[in-house]
């Protein structure tokens, strides 16, 4: 690194190794050679004077890239294609002239970049999956484990810490179902010529169109995916679109989990792993700072802000092609993987690592239960002869009284006011005995163990989960 220039925090701070190297130099000019190697074994097998030398030179040279010859190259004749194409041939001077034989750039262009983005999916959809493992192994552990629930950020019906954590899970099951989409609906530009229409390669087959398509299917078929049926000098852009709302889609989800987790984290219930010699402010020295959520909710926010780029790109090309593609699509597309890399690593380690503070949920849960009671008390109270409407007004000016006590930083009356007067013919244990709060948290931990054993496991057993080993590297 050098300290001199401006480095991408992306890669410096954020992204794991694994999605810097499928975006890298490195990566994707290796996969230029492989595609142009490709090509010219193809159109051997079809009967081009191509020789099993020049076939054997250009796999020599796959990754032995000189890339300080190819940035030379590229500032005399302003083409990066071409470029790598003259620094190739410089390597292999017996195959030099068969290489690109009938191409265009997007032939190495869109047919990597597709192929990138094929690997860096594949990538974040194991990292999805093993986010959702972390969360359904925790909400089974707290499936139980009654909590206050919290609507427009306000106390409400208890729910369980498991039940809450399914929400979460969910989420990130529509987002599987999309980035798997996104996945298999990966279209290659496959080889068509400058305009799509494959002119180049029929004049090298002479007019024998079989061979053209049998070409194109040859290519695809060892690359592994398709190729879009019909194109333009580029394959559609809004397949990026198609990606890069997919990845969208998982920031969303990943930042309101980290939402959640902050305001926890501020009740003091649920928090993030936090190690041992962090330091949470540097001025107070007591702060435990939820820096990974956090994090996660600062990436998302710039995933989601990249997400008008490639609609505006797939909305302004040009008839066959026009270039103002092409640097947009160098910054959103690679950012994009990147960002979402460096959330999923932040997101499985959160996830393996929550913390669960149990005394203050309790705490919190018996400050507002006995307001929650109060139907459960009513109902009672009309049950031994007492009139619903007078006990109604009655409970509700107690609990105004109660609150306002709460809100001092006084104890919570409510049941001891209540036991007091007589129109509610209720001893102090009988009003006891309805704040058990598993008596309100509904089917919370049914609905929690449904929806794991019936939806998340068979989920997680038919995919690939990323292993747990991520790098947090600041």
């Amino acid at each position: 690194m050098s300290h001199e220039v401006y480095e991408n925090p992306l890669c410096g701070r954020y992204a794991g190794k694994e999605m810097q190297y499928i975006f890298s130099d490195k990566s994707k000019f290796t996969t230029f050679r492989k595609l142009w190697v490709l090509l010219a074994s193809c159109e051997k097998d079809l009967g081009l004077p191509i020789t099993d030398e020049q076939i054997k030179e250009l796999k020599d040279h796959i990754d032995d890239i000189d890339f300080e010859a190819a940035a030379r190259i590229e500032k005399e004749v302003r083409h990066d294609v071409m470029a790598h194409v003259k620094a190739y041939g410089a390597q292999c001077p017996n195959a030099a002239k068969i290489i690109h034989l009938g191409a265009t750039s997007c032939y190495v262009g869109d047919n990597t970049d597709v192929i990138l983005m094929d690997k860096a999916l594949k990538t974040v959809i194991a990292k999805t999956v093993s986010v959702i493992k972390n969360l359904s192994e925790f909400a089974l552990k707290y499936a139980d484990t009654p909590t206050l629930g919290y609507t427009h950020f306000q106390p409400a019906q208890p729910t369980t810490v498991g039940k809450r954590a399914t929400l979460w899970i969910y989420d990130l099951i529509l987002d599987l179902e999309q980035l798997e989409f996104a996945r298999a609906s990966l279209r290659l530009l496959g080889c068509k010529g400058t305009t799509g229409t494959c002119a180049s390669f029929l004049e090298l087959f002479e007019g024998d169109a079989q061979k053209v398509k049998k070409l194109e299917d040859m290519i695809c078929k060892a690359v592994g995916l398709k190729a879009q049926p019909v194109s333009g000098q580029t394959y559609s852009r809004k397949q990026d679109s198609v990606v890069i709302k997919a990845l969208s889609g998982l920031c969303e989800s990943a930042m309101k989990f980290a939402g959640d987790i902050r305001l926890l984290a501020h009740e003091k219930e649920i928090e993030e792993p936090f190690e041992e010699n962090q330091i949470g402010s540097s001025a107070m020295a007591y702060k435990r700072n939820p820096m990974r959520s956090e994090r996660i909710s600062s990436l998302a926010r710039y995933v989601l802000s990249l997400v008008a780029a490639p609609e505006i790109t797939a909305g302004t090309q040009w008839l066959e092609r026009t270039l103002d593609d092409s640097a947009a699509r160098r910054l959103y597309i690679p950012q994009s993987f990147l960002a979402v890399d460096g959330i999923l690593n932040l997101y499985i380690n959160i996830s393996q690592n929550l913390v669960v503070n149990e005394k203050m949920i309790e705490r919190h849960l018996n400050t507002e239960l006995p307001f929650m009671a109060t139907e459960n008390i009513l109902m009672d109270a009309v049950k031994r002869g007492g009139d619903r409407q007078e006990l109604h007004e009655v409970i509700r000016q107690y609990s105004i009284k109660a609150g306002n006590r709460v809100k001092s930083g006084e104890e919570n009356d409510l049941l001891q006011t209540l036991c007091e007067d007589e129109r509610f013919m209720l001893s102090y244990e009988e009003l006891q005995k309805t704040l058990d709060p598993k008596n309100y948290v509904g089917m919370a931990p049914a609905q929690t163990r449904e929806f794991i054993e019936e939806y998340v496991a068979p989920l997680i057993k038919t995919r690939e989960a990323f292993s747990q080993e991520v790098e947090i590297k600041v």
